[in-house]
C-alpha cells in the first residue's frame, strides 16, 4: 500500500478513536439492530474512527462468528464516513484470520490486542505482532500496548520489519513511562493514541499523543469531541474542564480494577433508552443502587 494511503490511516488515528459497545438482545445474542443504531449515532455525532471488537465491545466475551458479525456491521455502517480499526487477537492463527477477514470486508486498519498469555517475552511480543502485520501488509497495524515492561526499542524493531505498523494504542497508566517509550520507539515515527481514554488524554497529549480511545463516546459523542478539540488547540484548561465533567463517570468505570468498565457505559446507554444494560460474564450488571448515579450523569450531559 502506498504511503499516501497510510497517511490517511495515520490521520484517522489522530482523533477520538471510538470503541463501540456490542449490545445484546434479551436472548443473549448480539442485537444487530441496536448495534447499527448505536454506530449510526456515533457517525451522526461526528465520530470518524471506529474500533469494532475492542475491549468496550467485550472482545473476549464474543464468539468467533460474533466478532465477524460486529466487524461486518461496522464496516457496512461506516461506509466512507469513518475509518475502521478492527480489533484482532487470541492465538496467532486466530488473529491472522481475523485480520484477513477485516481486510476482505474493507477495513483500513487492525488493532492487535495485547497477547493474553502468562509468559510474554519481549522478543516473543515482536514475533506475535510481526506474524499479524506480515499477513496483512496493506493494512495499517496498531499494537495495543498494556505491558509496562515492554521497551520502546522493541516497537521500533517491529516497525523495521513491518512498515505497516503505523500507530500505537498505549495503555500503561504512567505518563512518564509513555513519554519515554514513545521517544525510545520514535516519537514522529508512529501515531500515539492514548489508550486509557479521556482521563489520561491531557497528560498523554502533553507528552506526544495525538489521539485517544473512548468508550464514553458511545454515550456522549460531543463531550469526547470537545476534549480533543481543546487538546488539538493546546487549550489544556478547556480540556481539563471536560476532564472534570467526566471524572465521576470514569471513576466508576475504573473502580475495582475496571470491573465495571463496560457495565457503566451500557448502564448509561440503557438509561438513555439506546440499548439493554446486559453484559456477559466475567462482567456483570451494576447493582440497583448504583444505576441512578450513572443515569444522572448520562442524562446530565444532555441538559
Amino acid at each position: 500500500m502506498s504511503s499516501v494511503a497510510f497517511e490517511s490511516q495515520r490521520a484517522a488515528l489522530a482523533d477520538v478513536v471510538a470503541i463501540p459497545v456490542t449490545p445484546f438482545a434479551a436472548d443473549g445474542s448480539v442485537d444487530q439492530d441496536a448495534h447499527r443504531a448505536l454506530l449510526h449515532r456515533l457517525l451522526d455525532g461526528g465520530v470518524r474512527t471506529l474500533t469494532p471488537n475492542g475491549n468496550t465491545g467485550e472482545f473476549y466475551a464474543l464468539a468467533p462468528q460474533e466478532r465477524q458479525l460486529v466487524t461486518e456491521s461496522t464496516l457496512d455502517e461506516a461506509g466512507d464516513r469513518a475509518a475502521v480499526l478492527v480489533g484482532v487477537g487470541h492465538d496467532i492463527a486466530t488473529a491472522v484470520a481475523c485480520a484477513r477477514h477485516a481486510r476482505e470486508h474493507g477495513a483500513q486498519m487492525v488493532m492487535v490486542h495485547q497477547p493474553v498469555h502468562p509468559y510474554v517475552s519481549q522478543a516473543g511480543w515482536v514475533d506475535y505482532h510481526r506474524a499479524v502485520a506480515a499477513a496483512v501488509p496493506d493494512l495499517g497495524v496498531v499494537p495495543y500496548v498494556r505491558n509496562a515492561q515492554l521497551p520502546g526499542a522493541r516497537l521500533a524493531e517491529l516497525a523495521d520489519a513491518c512498515p505497516n505498523v503505523i500507530g500505537v494504542k498505549y495503555a500503561v497508566p504512567d505518563a512518564a513511562k509513555f513519554a519515554a517509550f514513545a521517544r525510545d520507539a520514535g516519537l514522529d515515527r508512529f501515531v500515539w493514541v492514548a489508550g486509557l481514554a479521556e482521563p489520561y488524554a491531557p497528560s498523554y497529549f502533553s507528552a506526544g499523543a495525538t489521539g485517544f480511545t473512548s468508550g464514553l463516546v458511545n454515550v456522549a459523542p460531543a463531550v469526547s469531541l470537545n476534549m480533543i478539540e481543546a487538546l488539538r488547540s493546546g487549550d489544556y484548561p478547556a480540556a481539563m474542564k471536560v476532564w472534570e465533567q467526566i471524572r465521576r463517570f470514569e471513576e466508576l468505570r475504573a473502580a475495582n480494577g475496571s470491573a465495571d468498565n463496560v457495565t457503566v457505559v451500557k448502564e448509561a446507554l440503557a438509561a438513555l433508552g439506546l440499548c439493554r444494560r446486559d453484559v456477559r460474564p466475567p462482567s456483570r450488571q451494576l447493582p440497583e443502587e448504583k444505576r441512578a448515579e450513572v443515569a444522572a450523569i448520562a442524562t446530565g450531559w444532555y441538559l
